[in-house]
């Protein structure tokens, strides 16, 4: 890649096409509370896109529009409407049966699709990902919406029998925990957030949700549909600071569950600030540094494709992304020739041009992140091994490849969360191993090899320091089925179809003895449909 590639990406870049473009600033003025969308006239946060403009002789970010900066008391008002919802349990969405709940979550996902393009176009222009995977990650959040629905309808049917143990009657079914204050992430704000939202609501849970710093403008098309497919209170949507909003609410002791997907720091200061911690839930999905360990025989074409996918979809912003490639030194430099190689091949550009890989960055000081992680590794003793690697303008920053990285480096132990790939050689496979044992994150490992013998003895080790061993491909979250959870610093609780449902409730009973008085008590509550906990209605 040359450097007058890099240096004008913004100049050179064609205009976006029509169906992609935005074309007038959206002055966000509403939120949701209690069923209401309420309008503010306070402060609001100015949105800016990763996208740059030339004016003059600098680079600046095109403004798309604003968001209200909530304070602490439209939060507690959101606070209220969730607590009336719920009722402490007696409200009608904690009671409501399934099959109900089931309804209004298809009344919502109806209601969604028709807002596919404005979303996937805030999406595409508010984080910088490209039009195609702004797509996929719509579809894929309405496919795991349906696939929650399926998962629970499931669950219900296990669950719509009473069961006899000695001479106890019991009927043992999931409920809901409470008040829950949703947090999603910026690099994933839609399919990852929902893949809190979602599982917490249709599990009689009500919600307060407060968008990622990035990814803001998307919810905004949604809003009528929260507003309309739920009882008024069950789900909020709030907008601020976390420290205003949720840290807040957090402080009250009132809120029950908390899910977040974010860093670790950040995390552990909210839930500290619950007085009552035993009593809070907390579903977390946290950071990772995922390696990959290239083992002599390996696939080389196979390890680079998979490696190259890996560390740089989307800039390397995902929590899933390998961050840290170790390679057996006896194919080092061929793997590395190779990867560099790979990396020339990527096309750089603006998020709406087909094919694009590498795009600007959101995050406003990800840039000098970047180079100073950089600079570090070198003066460690580490080289840029590729042509122009680093280079940057405004917010695009072209990938780093760094080599060797070693254990005195920045690089070695953070996560980038960006477009920087450090790599390593080793002669010890206890080495990558030992790397693992001591680090504070234990998400998923990607290993690449073709001796059954020698992945079947790695095999055995990892999966007690992660939670996914990948063979042969890059660490991935999919398919939604699969469990998703981590070790560590990397997450707290499982979120995968049928497990969040699972991780957003708890199993709950009705028991009895077995004596004519509860036999008849009972065959009256099933028989003229009396409750709808208390029940053997099977849900087609």
């Amino acid at each position: 890649m040359q450097e007058a590639e890099i240096m004008n990406v913004f100049e050179s870049a064609p205009a976006a096409p029509e169906n992609m473009n935005i074309h007038h600033e959206l002055e966000q003025k509403v939120y949701l509370v209690g069923g209401e969308l309420k309008t503010w006239d306070g402060p609001v946060q100015d949105v800016f896109s990763p996208v740059c403009v030339k004016q003059g002789n600098e680079y600046v970010r095109k403004r798309l529009g604003s968001f209200p900066v909530l304070t602490e008391k439209e939060s507690f008002e959101a606070l209220q409407a969730a607590q009336d919802a719920y009722d402490l349990g007696r409200g009608e969405w904690p009671t409501m049966p399934v099959k109900k709940r089931i309804a209004h979550m298809h009344a919502f996902v109806n209601a969604m699709k028709e807002q596919k393009q404005e979303v996937v176009k805030y999406l595409m222009w508010e984080i910088g990902k490209n039009y195609s995977d702004s797509e996929k990650e719509f579809d894929r959040t309405v496919e795991y919406i349906i696939d929650t629905t399926e998962a629970l309808k499931n669950l219900d049917r296990k669950n719509s029998r009473i069961e006899k143990k000695g001479d106890i009657y019991a009927q043992i079914r999931r409920g809901p925990f409470g008040i829950t204050a949703c947090m999603g992430p910026y690099n994933y704000p839609l399919n990852e957030t929902f893949a809190l939202l979602i599982p917490a609501l249709i599990m009689g849970n009500v919600v307060i949700f407060k968008p990622a710093r990035h990814g803001v403008l998307l919810i905004h098309p949604l809003l009528k549909a929260f507003q309309q497919s739920f009882p008024k209170g069950v789900i909020n949507v709030i907008y601020g600071s976390g420290r205003a909003t949720i840290g807040a609410l957090m402080k009250s002791g009132k809120i029950d569950v908390f899910a977040f997907i974010g860093n670790s720091e950040s995390a552990n200061v909210i839930k500290k600030s619950h007085p009552k911690p035993n009593r809070l839930r907390s579903v977390l999905g946290l950071e990772a540094k995922n390696p990959a360990i290239v083992l002599a025989d390996a696939d080389i074409e196979l390890a680079v494709s998979e490696c190259i996918s890996g560390s740089l979809s989307f800039n390397g912003q995902r929590c899933t992304a390998l961050k840290i490639l170790f390679v057996h030194e006896s194919i080092v430099e061929k793997f590395n020739a190779a990867f560099v190689a790979k990396l020339e091949t990527l096309k750089m550009g603006m998020p709406w041009e087909k094919g694009v890989m590498i795009t600007p960055l959101p995050e406003k000081d990800k840039p000098e992140f970047i180079k100073g992680l950089i600079d570090d590794a070198v003066a460690h003793g580490a080289k840029v091994i590729n042509k122009n690697g680093g280079a940057s303008v405004a917010s695009f920053v072209y990938p780093a490849v760094l080599y060797p990285v070693n254990a005195s480096m920045r690089l070695y132990h953070e996560e980038q969360f960006g477009p920087v790939v450090p790599i390593l050689s080793f002669k010890n496979i206890a080495e990558p191993i030992q790397y693992m044992v001591e680090s504070n994150f234990g998400q998923q490992v990607s290993i690449f090899g073709t001796d059954s013998n020698e992945i079947a003895e790695l095999v055995d080790p990892l999966v007690n320091q992660v939670c996914r061993v990948n063979v042969n491909c890059q660490c991935q979250r999919g398919p939604d089925v699969y469990p998703f959870n981590g070790r560590k610093d990397s997450a707290e609780g499982t979120l995968s179809v049928t497990a969040a449902l699972r991780v957003f409730s708890i199993r709950t009973m009705v028991a009895m003895k077995d004596n004519e008085l509860n036999k008849k008590i009972v065959s009256e509550i099933l028989d003229q449909r009396k409750s709808k906990f208390l029940s053997t209605d099977y849900l087609l």
